[in-house]
């Protein structure tokens, strides 16, 4: 009777060892930018730190497509996942006709709302939609990419979240701004005369008409799923950055009804300062998002920086971001809130401290390392 006793607590004490070290290690992603000659053996070393410190995959913009094998082999020998991070509706020097039109008729090449990046296409140009298709197909096949992530897959934002009104000098401002409102080129308008007889110019106030709102969000949804297509096929994932929600911000803001669309993870830029919040709106945000994602998994963006505003100063659009203790709230609550994991914006803003929280937070959750 004692040998099987002991026998059982032998087999019951292994199955507990086996489970425990098969544990599922949080996923957590950096997201980053290289130069347009990166010393690749340096960025090697960075990779390896990362490594060390439980990063799992690394978001990563270069210069060049030409880059990126080289880039996403040297991350895969360091075990790390590779999403090539690949803006889409922002872009220079494309012809003219390519790019949105704002309700004041001015063209996103040659007025640009906010800064002079703000230069968005227009994603129901039939030509837009082909030439960015085939630019992430022709990222989808080059080895050691495993996600290609759209970055920028939206209209700017109609409605400016309230830190950043605060930053421009926007507060002030009711409902949509008119500058920031696209598109309104000749082709958008008449499309959506067809589809529901309705001239949109001869309307009062457009920001008004919910058909309109869902027009332009529908525009945004086919292009996800056209792209997601042409990249499945090819036998690679989709990534996406967003804004959070998607009913509380993104939907209205920048016409993103994400979670309609078919891809393989998303990346919400859950930056409580830019909407004037404190970290446990993350609570919210972050339960919203898994909800409506559904079955995709989520991974909270969450925006690191080295120099806080000091209480009084005025606030810095470029210093908005989380310290190392207000990061350790911030990646429990989203985790807490059903997070599958988390990114951090960026990776160059991490201090010391900022690593040692990270690595503080996820033996709680279960260490990538």
């Amino acid at each position: 009777m004692k040998i099987k006793v002991f026998i059982g607590l032998a087999a019951a004490l292994t199955l507990a060892a086996c489970t425990q070290a098969v544990k599922e290690p949080t996923p957590v992603y950096v997201w980053h930018q290289i130069s347009a000659t990166p010393n690749l053996d340096s960025l090697q070393h960075v990779f390896h730190v990362w490594r060390s410190k439980g990063v799992t995959g690394v978001c990563i913009q270069t210069a060049s497509t030409d880059q990126i094998e080289e880039v996403a082999a040297r991350a895969h020998k360091e075990g790390l996942e590779y999403h090539a991070w690949i803006p889409s509706m922002l872009r220079k020097g494309m012809p003219h006709e390519w790019y949105a039109v704002n309700r004041l008729g001015q063209s996103a090449d040659e007025y640009p709302v906010y800064a002079d990046t703000y230069r968005f296409l227009d994603p129901a140009n039939p030509e837009v939609k082909e030439y960015l298709t085939e630019q992430y197909m022709t990222v989808a096949k080059i080895p050691n990419v495993d996600y290609v992530r759209l970055d920028f897959m939206r209209y700017p934002d109609a409605v400016l979240a309230s830190g950043l009104a605060e930053y421009y000098g926007l507060s002030d401002v009711e409902g949509e701004y008119a500058p920031a409102d696209y598109c309104y080129c000749p082709t958008c308008i008449e499309t959506f005369k067809q589809q529901t007889d309705i001239d949109i110019t001869k309307v009062e106030d457009p920001s008004k008409d919910p058909r309109w709102a869902q027009f332009r969000c529908d525009q945004i949804t086919l292009f996800v799923d056209k792209i997601a297509r042409a990249v499945h096929e090819l036998g690679k994932k989709v990534s996406v950055d967003v804004f959070p929600g998607p009913n509380s911000y993104a939907e209205h803001m920048v016409r993103q009804q994400w979670n309609q669309w078919t891809v393989d993870m998303f990346f919400p830029m859950n930056y409580n300062e830019f909407y004037g919040e404190g970290l446990d709106w993350l609570n919210t945000v972050v339960a919203e998002e898994v909800e409506g994602a559904g079955n995709i998994p989520v991974m909270s963006t969450l925006r690191t920086t080295l120099h806080k505003n000091q209480e009084g100063q005025k606030v810095e659009a470029r210093n908005f971001g989380l310290s190392p203790e207000e990061m350790k709230t911030a990646i429990r609550n989203s985790l807490s809130s059903g997070a599958k994991g988390i990114c951090l914006y960026r990776a160059t803003r991490m201090s010391e401290e900022h690593w040692d929280a990270l690595e503080e937070v996820l033996k709680e959750f279960g260490s990538s390392k």
